[in-house]
């Protein structure tokens, strides 16, 4: 039968565990160093590991204010996995930051760390790969009330802004190594027990400021299911667009003019246009795709393009032959 938890049981278990150290220092001095030694390697390297990005997600801030929203997700051994399958996933979020981009559009970015022992296991399951998703995405919208877009993408490149910044906004700050090792032989359990417990909560005091959350089994389900109700695909999207033909005098056409949506794009070195005669491919990395057949031979060689940014708006047009 398990422990109630109670104090009386708690003194007990602590009691034995006391005097299981106090016997196996005196019986086996090396398991009891080899024991000891790896609780604080695993404490110190815990404390001292920084968080790893793994991927980017990129969706749409719709309320309270429009904008573009990278979220980073990134490996923390400091985070621990969830006990079991039905246990919500723990994470470390950090603060939700606006920037600057080098064209001078604003965007926002927000880093969320996870265990690495999560992000390897989602490697192998795309479902697992599109819960940890959802669950970056959650965080952002529960705990910085938010309204997202019901799509997004996950971006190719791994990190948006730079490592420091990242660790900056998570709290980590990297720990000078100590040059000299404790002699774990000599100390008693009493002193390499404080030790150990000294580790984990400076571990956890600085984990206060990166807001280290476990969701109620509750809220994580009701996120879920609105999640998958959702357009949920890391697949290029097609963007909304108008294709228009314009005619002369004598209503024959003479020129087709293409608008086409791109609400994730702040600049035209983002989009990959191409033209032929008869049809036009637009390729926004990892984010739009659109192939249209023309319905009229164009002279591709004199269209040309521009780009709204304000209204992230691209315009093409092309005579037609």
């Amino acid at each position: 039968m398990g422990s109630s938890g109670c104090p009386e049981d708690v003194l007990q278990h602590v009691s034995q565990f006391w005097s299981m150290l106090d016997d196996l220092s005196e019986s086996d001095p090396a398991a009891y160093q080899e024991l000891i030694g790896k609780q604080m390697e695993r404490g110190a390297d815990m404390l001292s590991a920084p968080p790893e990005p793994v991927c980017c997600l990129q969706t749409e801030i719709l309320e309270p204010n429009q904008g573009l929203l990278y979220i980073n997700i990134c490996g923390w051994k400091r985070v621990p996995a969830p006990q079991d399958p039905s246990k919500p996933i723990p994470l470390c979020g950090g603060r939700l930051e606006t920037h600057t981009d080098q064209d001078g559009e604003l965007y926002n970015v927000l880093d969320v760390a996870l265990s690495p022992v999560v992000l390897q296991e989602s490697k192998k399951d795309e479902r697992k790969k599109n819960h940890v998703y959802t669950v970056a995405l959650s965080f952002a919208q529960q705990q910085h009330r938010l309204s997202l877009s019901h799509q997004y993408a996950v971006i190719s490149c791994s990190l948006k802004g730079s490592l420091h910044d990242l660790h900056r906004r998570l709290g980590f700050r990297q720990q000078p190594c100590s040059a000299e090792q404790p002699n774990t032989v000599t100390q008693t359990p009493a002193s390499l027990l404080q030790q150990l417990s000294s580790l984990h909560t400076k571990e956890r005091d600085e984990d206060l400021a990166a807001q280290l959350i476990s969701r109620p089994a509750e809220n994580n389900k009701k996120t879920l299911i609105q999640v998958i109700s959702s357009t949920v695909t890391a697949q290029p999207l097609k963007p909304e667009y108008q294709l228009q033909v314009n005619t002369d005098a004598a209503g024959s056409p003479c020129s087709l003019e293409l608008t086409v949506e791109l609400p994730r794009v702040s600049s035209i070195s983002e989009c990959q246009l191409s033209i032929s005669k008869d049809d036009i491919l637009l390729q926004v990395e990892d984010v739009y795709y659109l192939l249209l057949e023309l319905p009229q031979n164009v002279n591709e060689e004199s269209a040309a393009a521009t780009f709204n940014k304000k209204k992230r708006r691209l315009t093409l047009k092309v005579p037609v032959l």
